[in-house]
């Protein structure tokens, strides 16, 4: 038995016309294993590790970033490669086992494509896929140089393939269209009607009630208005901080101008030694106008990794910020409102019937919906109550200022720093003829 073996060895080594396409076949295998790896490597990386590497000024890392800016292509390429070289082996095994039989050795033959086979399968495709997720960092730094190579050698076959793929879908699936997206009226609709009665469900319903509404909120209506958080100039040392109004657990970093925002430290990750230069532990915010609609807001927070946006006018100067929580807190609340973040108490007071006392940074939104009052943000020119008295008087409301909204009768009845206000609101009749604001 073990003669038999030597002699069918001896074959493979002393003969080149085996021994040579054998070696091939052992290197186009690593070139498979290379294409299985770099699949799985690059396309397992997290959001969090892609991230780190677009802030990375390594070379080797804006390589990596620069394959994945078209995930598509790159796919592609990976399997047409891989593809090709698998091809490439099996057609080389029946060179091989071809020869072999042409020697008289056909066991050898046999045994030649059954290895073959599972050489392809543990060797060239689940190996480097296992090792690829459990290693996908390192081995993505490793792999970027070769795959962009294979990239750029597939580039001038990429336009052939994507008018193939367009042709064959226009002769064999010529009637399939682009679905229209739905409409947030029409997810709400369906929420809507979802059955269910129960405590639970009611609450799901309200939290995807919220999600949807997020599309038509504008963050001027979720943000903290200047003044009512702290933004602190650096050199920021932890002493300097007692006693100061923060938003919440975010220490906001000022620019020397003492108003623009610059960076936010979480105050909850803060190692407790650092004492001095707090700044320096400061993450980037991302800068938003203040008629962006919260739904985009939250997802460029995501993409930039972000926990805190910093809302600007037309004029580029900061009147407001907005963090993660108080987004979370917009959709996971029962009955969302800033003023509960920020002031800790009601927004709206029922101190008679039809008689409210109404803080002056409560959004219209949520006073219409506490009244059941119709209420349309296209067709109103302010956000606030604060911003309808603007709007009326021109100016800054002062104690006994008075306008009128859609049936309702507010008057100013407490001032304080910077504007704020509190209003008295009451239901009213509009007298004939008159034009409601």
């Amino acid at each position: 038995m073990l003669g038999t073996m030597s002699l069918q060895m001896a074959v493979f080594f002393q003969n080149p016309d085996v021994f040579i396409p054998l070696l091939a076949m052992i290197a186009l295998l690593a070139g498979s294993a290379l294409c299985s790896a770099s699949e799985t490597a690059l396309f397992f990386l997290t959001d969090e590790e892609v991230k780190a590497l677009q802030l990375s000024k390594n070379a080797t890392d804006q390589r990596i970033v620069a394959l994945l800016k078209d995930p598509d292509h790159l796919l592609t390429a990976l399997l047409f490669w891989n593809l090709v070289i698998n091809l490439s082996i099996f057609a080389l095994g029946v060179v091989i086992s071809e020869r072999l039989i042409a020697l008289d050795q056909k066991a050898a033959a046999g045994t030649l494509s059954v290895v073959t086979l599972i050489a392809v399968i543990c060797f060239g495709e689940v190996m480097p896929k296992t090792t690829a997720v459990l290693f996908r960092k390192p081995l993505a730094r490793v792999i970027s140089v070769p795959i962009t190579l294979l990239l750029k050698t597939f580039n001038p076959l990429a336009p052939t393939f994507k008018a193939m793929t367009r042709s064959l879908r226009r002769m064999f699936w010529p009637e399939i269209t682009k679905e229209d997206y739905l409409s947030p009226d029409d997810l709400e609709q369906a929420i809507d009607n979802s059955a269910g009665d129960s405590v639970v469900a009611r609450q799901e319903r309200q939290v995807l009630h919220n999600i949807l509404d997020l599309s038509e909120v504008s963050v001027e209506e979720v943000m903290r208005p200047r003044g009512t958080y702290q933004a602190v100039v650096p050199p920021i040392s932890l002493a300097q901080l007692r006693g100061q109004q923060r938003a919440d657990d975010y220490l906001v970093v000022a620019a020397r101008n003492g108003e623009d925002v610059e960076g936010v430290v979480p105050m909850a990750t803060m190692p407790l030694s650092q004492e001095q230069h707090l700044e320096k532990l400061a993450k980037p915010v991302v800068h938003v106008p203040w008629c962006a609609k919260t739904s985009s807001v939250l997802q460029r927070m995501e993409d930039d990794d972000c926990l805190l946006a910093s809302v600007v006018n037309e004029f580029g100067e900061t009147i407001g910020i907005v963090t993660y929580d108080d987004i979370v807190d917009t959709i996971l609340a029962p009955d969302p409102s800033r003023n509960r973040r920020l002031m800790r108490r009601e927004p709206i007071l029922e101190v008679a019937p039809d008689r409210f006392h109404v803080d002056g940074i409560t959004s219209l939104r949520f006073l219409s919906q506490r009244l059941s009052i119709d209420y349309d943000a296209d067709e109103e020119d302010s956000v606030t109550v604060t911003g309808l008295f603007h709007g009326e008087l021109e100016r800054i409301p002062e104690l006994g200022d008075e306008c009128h909204w859609r049936g309702l009768s507010l008057r100013v009845i407490e001032t304080a720093r910077r504007g704020q206000i509190r209003v008295l609101v009451t239901k009213r009749e509009p007298a004939f003829g008159e034009r409601e604001s």
